[in-house]
């Protein structure tokens, strides 16, 4: 089965999807950046998804329940490049992305999560105990 590259940088984590997404797919990907969030501490994650055409209720929950997990390992889901037909289809399947935060391309994405890395390094952001590998 294929699996999905994860990127760390800096204290992100980085997720290009770069083709169409079936459910297994979809499922390793979740388990893939679960355990590399628990590994490596990772305060954001960043999905970027210009590359989808077509986003079905499965794949949109997909994205919930990685938001839903990322969120419980204390890291923020930031969805990037989303194409306007597949905003569209989320829109009409009624699906919310709840817990996930939008961004028009990468570097948007970027800055969200940078935002909250350097919040937490000035005091304002979680009182989560860091711990060096």
């Amino acid at each position: 089965m294929d699996r999905i590259p994860i990127l760390k940088l800096g204290g992100a984590l980085i997720v290009t999807i770069q083709v169409d997404m079936h459910d297994r797919l979809a499922l390793a990907l979740e388990e893939d950046l679960t355990a590399m969030i628990a590994r490596t501490g990772a305060r954001g994650v960043l999905i970027e998804i210009s590359a989808l055409e077509i986003v079905d209720s499965f794949i949109g929950r997909m994205l919930v329940s990685i938001a839903a997990v990322s969120r419980v390992l204390d890291a923020e889901t930031v969805v990037a490049g989303m194409r306007p037909a597949v905003a569209i289809t989320l829109v009409e399947l009624g699906l919310e992305l709840t817990g996930i935060k939008t961004a028009l391309n990468v570097e948007r994405g970027m800055a969200l999560i940078q935002a909250r890395l350097s919040d937490e390094d000035d005091g304002h952001g979680s009182d989560r105990d860091r711990h060096e590998d």
